[in-house]
C-alpha cells in the first residue's frame, strides 16, 4: 500500500488553487486542522468556497481565513461566534448557504458514500425547501441572491403519508480534517466531539488531507479502532500532542480548597477537545 505522509502542512496543501471547494472538519472549534488551515493562509489562496459546520471565531479556526477575505461562500449549519462573519455576509462581501446541522452532515456522507440525493422531512413547510432564504445580500438591505425551491415529495415508509424534501449530496474538490491518531496508509481515529464532523467532511473531499496528532507505522492501529478508513485519506500529516487547540467559551468551577463560606475562586478548566 502507498504511504501518503507529507512532511509539513505547508507542502500538503501546496496545490490547493484559487476558487477550489473545501469540507473542513471541526465542530465549534474542537477538532479543526487548524495547521492545515494556516497553511493554506500562508499561502496566500484564496476565492474558498468551503463546507464546515461553522466558521469558527475571529481570530482561529476558518476565522483566520474569513478575516484575510480568502472566502467567497459558506455551507454551515452554525454561523454564531463570530463578528467578521455577521458584517461580510450582511455587508454582500460573503455567500452563504445555511444548511440545518444533521441535512448538512448527510450531504457530506451521502457524497462520500456515492449517493446523489436523499429525502429528509428536515426544513418541510420552511424556507428550506420553499426557497427564498437569503444567501447572498447586494450591500444595500435587499437580496442579491436568494436559496432555491426544492423539490417535496410524499412517502409513507411507516405507512404514513409525509412530505419530503430532496437533499443533493455534497462532494468537494479537498476536504481538511484533524484526527487524534492515523498511520501511515490514512486510517484515522478522532478524539471525542472531533469524531462529529471531521470523518464525514473527509468522505466528501475528492483529496482528503488529514493532520494528525499521532502518526503511526502501518499496522499501528488495530482495526476495530479505526474510525475512517484510510480509503477516504489521500494525505497525513504529522502535527504532534502539543498543537494549539481552543474552545469558544471556556467554563469555571469552584475549586473547593479555597471556598470560604458562599465565595470561591473560580478555577480555569484546561482548554482542548
Amino acid at each position: 500500500m502507498i504511504d501518503k505522509t507529507y512532511a509539513t502542512a505547508a507542502e500538503a496543501v501546496a496545490d490547493i488553487p484559487d476558487g477550489a471547494s473545501l469540507a473542513v472538519g471541526g465542530f465549534g472549534l474542537s477538532g479543526n486542522p487548524i495547521a492545515l488551515i494556516e497553511a493554506l493562509l500562508a499561502q496566500g489562496t484564496q476565492d474558498l468556497s468551503i463546507v464546515s459546520n461553522n466558521c469558527g471565531v475571529d481570530d482561529w479556526g476558518l476565522g483566520v481565513l474569513l478575516n484575510a477575505k480568502r472566502i467567497r461562500k459558506m455551507t454551515s449549519s452554525y454561523v454564531g461566534e463570530n463578528k467578521e462573519f455577521e458584517r461580510q455576509f450582511l455587508s454582500g462581501e460573503l455567500e452563504l448557504e445555511l444548511t440545518p446541522q444533521g441535512t448538512l452532515a448527510e450531504k457530506l456522507r451521502a457524497g462520500g458514500a456515492g449517493i446523489a440525493a436523499f429525502f429528509t422531512q428536515t426544513g418541510v413547510g420552511t424556507q428550506v425547501a420553499e426557497g427564498g432564504l437569503p444567501r447572498k445580500y447586494d450591500g444595500q438591505g435587499g437580496i442579491a441572491v436568494a436559496s432555491p425551491q426544492k423539490d417535496v415529495r410524499t412517502f409513507a415508509p411507516d405507512g404514513t403519508a409525509r412530505e419530503y424534501v430532496l437533499e443533493e449530496a455534497i462532494v468537494t474538490d479537498y476536504a481538511l480534517v484533524h484526527a487524534a491518531k492515523g498511520d501511515v496508509h490514512g486510517n484515522l481515529v478522532f478524539h471525542k466531539s472531533a469524531r462529529n464532523f471531521n470523518p464525514l467532511a473527509a468522505m466528501a473531499g475528492t483529496v482528503c488531507i488529514a493532520q494528525v496528532e499521532e502518526l503511526v507505522p502501518a499496522g499501528g492501529i488495530d482495526p476495530d479502532d479505526v474510525h475512517l478508513p484510510g480509503i477516504y485519506v489521500h494525505r497525513i500529516v504529522e502535527v504532534g500532542p502539543d498543537i494549539e487547540k481552543r474552545i469558544e467559551r471556556r467554563t469555571v468551577s469552584a475549586d473547593p480548597s479555597t471556598s470560604t463560606g458562599t465565595d470561591a475562586t473560580p478555577r480555569d478548566i484546561p482548554e482542548g477537545a
